[in-house]
């Protein structure tokens, strides 16, 4: 039986404890580590803790359930997965994080792996996947931690609701059915839709903008009926280096239905005047953006709502 370890490293400017918070932090991890699109916190009892991660590996959509033993004192969190995602048979591994000398971190990620049947191709997908991935992550972690007061300008939250007079399953099904939406939303000029696995997506969609123009995304979506759901773009615009967000759906005792789009991004900051014309600059992009998703998302929910109360 073949098992492969393989350890990545990387030394960032910032505090240790600080470094092993987010770590620590599943939720924040979409946002941190490219590979990562929705993660969930299970169970926890103590140090010890069950989550579910969704993310992608060597391109596919993935979905895998581990348990996490955190050791704030020694900084180190140590994990293995409990239902793995085929092909890997077993994955074991720790986050090591060592202060260094002038305020700098080191951060070790070791991984020790098995493939099904112990089979030689699973296994060299599995190193080109944890390798990839590892290469991600570890830069994704640095990036957050050394960002300065004008790089956190470019990040940016905000979210658009309405009310339903209607379930939130009918709400669901609208914006479940992606594959639908070349007929049902204006703005949408193209769909490509893939379910390998019920409730993960790979939606490509083909976006109309004001102007006229179109521009090309694709995302990772996670899907819980008849609540939420979760994405994060893996082909973004130019403008933006980062896009997570969600769908959420709350019905009340009287069956109307609150639904809401909440988008987080990351402004390409080298591609703003290219975009948006000599002159502009953060500030005008964060305008835009909120503008151009915003409007979008406020179309799609507006839609939505007429396809619910249709129904009720």
């Amino acid at each position: 039986m073949t098992t492969r370890e393989v350890e990545h490293e990387i030394t960032v400017r910032a505090a240790a404890s600080e470094v092993y918070r987010l770590l620590a932090e599943v939720e924040n991890w979409p946002r941190l580590f490219p590979p990562s699109v929705h993660v969930e916190q299970l169970e926890v009892d103590g140090d010890q803790e069950r989550i579910r991660i969704w993310a992608t590996a060597n391109g596919e959509a993935k979905s895998w359930t581990s348990i996490r033993v955190l050791d704030p004192e020694g900084l180190r969190i140590r994990f293995w997965q409990e239902i793995p995602a085929h092909p890997v048979a077993e994955m074991t591994g720790t986050w090591i994080v060592e202060p260094l000398a002038g305020g700098e971190t080191r951060v070790r990620l070791l991984h020790e792996y098995r493939a099904v049947d112990d089979d030689p191709e699973k296994l060299v997908w599995i190193d080109q996947a944890v390798d990839r991935n590892s290469r991600a992550e570890l830069p994704g972690l640095k990036t957050n931690l050394e960002l300065g007061a004008t790089d956190a300008e470019l990040s940016l939250s905000f979210e658009d609701s309405v009310r339903v007079e209607g379930s939130a399953k009918d709400v669901y099904d609208f914006l479940n059915e992606a594959a639908l939406w070349t007929e049902r939303l204006p703005h949408v000029a193209g769909v490509r839709l893939t379910e390998e696995t019920p409730g993960l997506q790979i939606l490509r969609l083909d976006t109309r903008t004001k102007d006229g123009s179109a521009h090309t995304t694709e995302s990772v979506r996670v899907c819980f009926p008849y609540r939420r759901i979760a994405y994060k773009q893996t082909t973004l615009p130019a403008l933006l280096t980062l896009h997570t967000g969600y769908w959420q759906l709350e019905e009340d005792a009287d069956g109307v239905t609150t639904a809401t789009s909440q988008h987080t991004v990351v402004l390409n900051a080298e591609r703003i005047t290219e975009i948006l014309g000599e002159g502009a600059g953060v500030p005008e992009a964060r305008a835009f953006i909120r503008d151009a998703l915003g409007g979008n998302s406020r179309a799609t929910l507006g839609h939505a709502k007429q396809y619910a109360e249709a129904r009720r």
